[in-house]
């Protein structure tokens, strides 16, 4: 047996039957099926969960777009890319298209439990406003979390419209705060994380380019995504790759 259909075999024996039979009828390539045979016996996710990433289409979302992270986050935890998406699916929020940031935020905190599931299995939740105090002033983060697999603390800086360079000043302040005053001496230096409504790809690259701060970009979107769509634009990405080893 070769070691793709070992490592196949391995991760058939961990996870239920149930959750075989979801992915058999659901999965159109060999590929989408391993993914989420590793990503299952990762996350450990119930029947109902693992449906609801079939219909947010995150095999697609994560082949074809995959996290915008800064040089320095890639240095400092070289793993990161698979702990983040470039887009969270907040639909179980109910919210409506007008929404302020603070319904996004009490969002959130009410529905938690949820929100834990879609930033994945070792997220774990700190606090909301978390104090920083530098200088004598005080500040609030909108949320803080600890990542368990990458040992570090996690910023979340919510913001309910687009992705503006001028955030990222923010959120590296609080990055280094954390790294000053908060992170214990065992862990590994924090992240910030920009969560935006909407963002333009080519805004990111430059503004994350030249920052120093381990820092990602990501949107939300509060409807379930449209899975044909994506499974164009990564059959898309596909040709293109294929095109580039042609060469």
């Amino acid at each position: 047996m070769s070691g793709r259909g070992e490592k196949v075999s391995a991760l058939l024996r961990q996870i239920p039957w149930t959750h075989h039979l979801i992915i058999l009828g659901q999965s159109k390539r060999p590929e989408e099926r391993e993914f989420y045979l590793e990503i299952i016996a990762q996350q450990k996710w119930s029947s109902r969960q693992l449906e609801r990433q079939f219909k947010l289409a995150l095999f697609e979302r994560t082949m074809a777009t995959p996290p915008k992270v800064s040089a320095a986050l890639r240095h400092t935890h070289p793993d990161a890319t698979n702990a983040f998406k470039d887009t969270y699916v907040l639909e179980f929020l109910g919210l409506p298209a007008s929404h302020s940031e603070a319904d996004l935020h009490s969002g959130l905190l009410r529905r938690l439990r949820e929100f834990l599931i879609e930033l994945g299995r070792d997220f774990c939740f700190i606090g909301a406003e978390f104090p920083v105090q530098v200088g004598g002033r005080d500040f609030a983060l909108d949320l803080l979390f600890f990542h368990r697999g990458l040992n570090c603390l996690v910023a979340i800086e919510l913001k309910v419209g687009r992705f503006e360079p001028e955030y990222l000043g923010k959120l590296a302040f609080y990055v280094e705060a954390l790294d000053r005053d908060v992170r214990k001496p065992h862990e590994n230096p924090a992240i910030g994380v920009l969560l935006c409504a909407s963002k333009d790809d080519e805004v990111v690259e430059y503004a994350l380019s030249r920052t120093t701060s381990p820092a990602l970009i990501a949107e939300y979107q509060t409807k379930l995504p449209d899975k044909a769509l994506l499974q164009a634009k990564l059959h898309e990405f596909w040709l293109a790759g294929q095109g580039k080893d042609d060469t």
